[in-house]
């Protein structure tokens, strides 16, 4: 070796490109949704304007919601609702393959980019807690699906306006909303394996297999997926606050 050369360990990185704008991004993307919905959840107000309800309160659980769709828990909670069921969605990002790596990259520097050497020294993957739990992925998949379903009827009742049938702006958020998670939720890995991606051959399944061969080619742009319907449910919850407080007016199309 050159006397002047310079190893991996001596030097973080020698790529001379942008490499760390993508984990910044994150950083800022990803970090303001958790603030954002972190204290849209604890606002326990503002998240139900007729016939709208918020994703981030959906299903309400409880009694005293302010729109109650499966009244499991009594009038005893006095908390905010979404405490109840943001835990599932929030389990299902945070595990989701796509997301381990975005914010171990961005967050924890591990590693920053491609090429670029670890910010921490010791690396143990997911051996140890909390990480370890990363294999819980698939249970909070099947729990995800019975929230994009409430999602679906929250986005059918969005017709249901006090004087009948109708169609707002609202409706066609909360639609978009629950396209756009129900794209997310099954186009992750989870959903392919349980499709098909089990099986040693696909000779006798063919039915498998052409559903597990859709579910790869959403598969393919499950990045976009995750991002966009991100930034929509955020949006989403924030038009029927807005809403709710009176700041803004729905478009009444129909």
């Amino acid at each position: 070796m050159e006397k002047n050369s310079l190893t991996i360990d001596e030097v973080r990185t020698l790529r001379q490109d942008l490499w760390w704008v993508e984990p910044l991004l994150v950083v800022v993307v990803l970090g303001s949704f958790v603030v954002y919905t972190t204290w849209a959840a604890l606002q326990n107000a503002y998240y139900y304007a007729a016939p709208y309800l918020s994703p981030f309160y959906s299903p309400c659980l409880s009694t005293n919601c302010a729109h109650v769709s499966l009244p499991l828990i009594g009038s005893w909670w006095n908390l905010s609702p979404a405490i109840l069921i943001l835990w599932i969605p929030a389990g299902f990002r945070a595990t989701c393959y796509y997301y381990r790596k975005a914010y171990y990259r961005s967050f924890f520097g591990a590693p920053p980019a491609c090429a670029v050497r670890d910010i921490a020294r010791n690396y143990t993957g997911e051996t140890r807690f909390p990480f370890v739990l990363q294999n819980m992925h698939r249970y909070f998949f099947w729990l995800a699906s019975l929230v994009v379903v409430f999602l679906w009827w929250d986005a059918i009742l969005a017709f249901r306006f006090p004087d009948g049938f109708g169609v707002g702006i609202g409706t066609l958020v909360l639609l978009v909303n629950a396209f756009l998670l129900s794209l997310y939720s099954f186009s992750c890995h989870s959903c392919r394996h349980m499709c098909g991606g089990h099986l040693d051959t696909f000779h006798d399944s063919p039915a498998k297999y052409r559903i597990w061969e859709a579910v790869s080619r959403l598969n393919e742009h499950h990045m976009l997926y995750a991002w966009i319907s991100l930034i929509w449910v955020a949006l989403t919850d924030l038009y029927v606050r807005l809403l709710s407080m009176g700041v803004i007016s729905d478009v009444r199309l129909i």
